[in-house]
């Protein structure tokens, strides 16, 4: 008790300071507001790649989907370091995150400047197809070299953007976590709305350069106002400071290393990664498949505002739906468990990316199945993550999240390739591709045992990470003395089993699922163990 009235007051005392700040609506609001702008301008490049291949690229499919295949190669080399060192900089999150934002539009500027050297560009969509009507068609290599350089700084800058920004919704609501996560993937998804429609209309008035370059001076003015408002997001929760010593890079990648054990771990991450290498391939070639093969680009100078305008309208169908089932999806996860959504939404993705085949040459049928896709195609993302953090230790959760960035980016890397190559030979093979791709997701998953949620107590502040796990702040200044504790209740707490850290993955586990109580006492004796 005196430990507890020795905290009091300076916590008060930051509460005052940090004012409204430090609420639950301004902190998800804020988060999910960014999250919005790296998703809205990521989205709105996957309309224009069409006329990206036809203007610049001399129409190679392959060189049009390699500008992803550079994004998530960047993305990846930062996101395992740039997990752990996120972690270790934690008092610094406000100062990372407005570096990111401002990197970010400026890789977006880099990439309109690539368009720009297209000669007779100009900022109409009219003047430049005359201007370029008679071009031998060949890759313009100096456009070709901007484009992927400055998709790599977007690509390193959004990958390290969240980072801080998830792992601080994830700690500071640990027993809503999946809903929480949810609702800041809602965000990314009004960006993914919101961006490919306005980008088809643009379209028919401006240069798909012209438009980026409107685009990226966005976030560079942003970054001012992020830094304001999360400038000190990492600092001071519930006295945690003063329980656990203060985290060094030493004490991250010994943090990681136990991380590298936990079997559970790598098959989410597995998971994660096949279901980034579904959506990246299927994302990067659907606008060249509606364009090509709907018909849904300029023809002629004619129908040029309809055609623009349905296929950023069918981009941005993919992810309405989801701005509503996404945060059902992650409350129904959170509720009665990981898996219990996951499988059923991935099987769903599966059989309707499967009839999109034969039933996709439509613009009516292209629609339908586009709806009905955007139901799962973003819910089960944050799911995933939630999965990952129920079974992680406190203080790893960056690096966790870098952990599963780059195993995702590892499998996502060539996947815009192979499907640009399939599609080269036949274009129904994208969505046969993607579907196995979903079929080897549901099969890894279905075997992998998962915790439950605690669910959230009856008037929890926005703090939940209180009682996290009730056990994860077990490690802290005595804990092996609390990992020897929780040992012997565990064992005594009706056959829960050991960590899967130690080989022998939820032992006596009857239904597949753990109660979060005992996941966190879990931790505290696997780390008691391998210390």
């Amino acid at each position: 008790m005196a430990h507890a009235h020795h905290h009091h007051t300076p916590l008060q005392v930051n509460e005052e300071h940090r004012g409204f700040r430090r609420g639950a609506a301004f902190i998800i609001g804020g988060l999910t507001s960014g999250h919005g702008v790296f998703h809205w301008l990521t989205q709105s490049f996957i309309v224009v790649l069409p006329e990206v291949r036809d203007l610049l690229l001399g129409g190679s499919v392959i060189a049009t989907t390699s500008i992803q295949t550079t994004r998530e190669i960047a993305s990846g080399v930062v996101s395992l370091p740039g997990g752990v060192l996120t972690d270790a900089l934690r008092k610094h999150w406000g100062w990372v995150m407005a570096v990111c934002m401002a990197l970010f539009g400026v890789g977006w500027i880099l990439m309109a400047a690539g368009g720009w050297t297209v000669p007779g560009s100009a900022w109409l969509t009219a003047e430049q197809s005359a201007a370029t009507a008679d071009a031998s068609g060949e890759l313009n290599v100096l456009g070709y070299i901007l484009l992927l350089f400055g998709m790599a700084v977007v690509g390193m800058a959004a990958s390290f953007w969240h980072l801080p920004a998830v792992a601080a919704l994830s700690t500071q609501f640990s027993h809503r976590r999946a809903s929480v996560l949810s609702f800041h993937g809602v965000g990314g998804n009004v960006g993914d709305v919101i961006g490919p429609v306005l980008t088809g209309l643009l379209l028919s008035v401006l240069t798909w350069q012209g438009i980026i370059t409107i685009y990226g001076a966005v976030p560079v003015f942003l970054a001012f106002l992020v830094f304001w408002a999360f400038r000190d997001i990492g600092q001071h929760r519930h006295g945690e400071e003063q329980e656990r010593p203060a985290s060094t890079m030493r004490h991250q990648i010994d943090e990681t290393k136990i991380l590298m054990h936990n079997g559970r771990m790598w098959g989410i991450t597995a998971v994660a990664g096949l279901r980034g290498m579904a959506y990246i391939g299927f994302i990067t070639v659907l606008p060249l498949y509606l364009a090509d093969e709907l018909g849904l680009k300029l023809q002629d100078g004619e129908g040029g505002f309809e055609n623009l305008f349905y296929r950023g309208s069918l981009i941005g169908l993919l992810v309405l739906v989801g701005i509503f089932a996404s945060p059902i999806m992650g409350y129904l996860s959170d509720r009665f468990g990981r898996k219990l959504v996951l499988i059923p939404g991935m099987a769903v993705l599966a059989v309707l990316t499967f009839l999109m085949a034969s039933l996709g040459d439509t613009l009516t049928g292209m629609t339908i199945l586009l709806a009905g896709l955007g139901l799962f195609l973003y819910s089960d993302q944050p799911i995933l993550t939630a999965s990952a953090m129920d079974i992680v230790r406190e203080g790893t959760a960056a690096t966790t999240l870098g952990l599963m960035s780059t195993s995702r980016f590892i499998f996502s890397a060539i996947s815009p390739l192979i499907a640009g190559a399939l599609y080269t030979i036949n274009p129904d093979n994208l969505f046969y591709y993607t579907t196995a791709l979903y079929l080897a997701a549901i099969a890894i998953l279905f075997f992998i045992r998962l915790p439950r949620a605690v669910p959230a107590q009856a008037g929890d502040g926005h703090h939940d990470q209180g009682s996290q796990g009730h056990g994860r702040h077990d490690h802290g200044n005595d804990e092996h003395a609390h990992a020897a504790h929780e040992s012997g209740t565990q064992q005594s707490s009706g056959g829960h089993g050991h960590d899967d850290d130690h080989g022998h993955e939820d032992g006596g586990l009857g239904q597949g699922e753990e109660h979060g109580h005992d996941h966190g006492q879990e931790q505290g004796h696997g780390h008691g163990q391998r210390d």
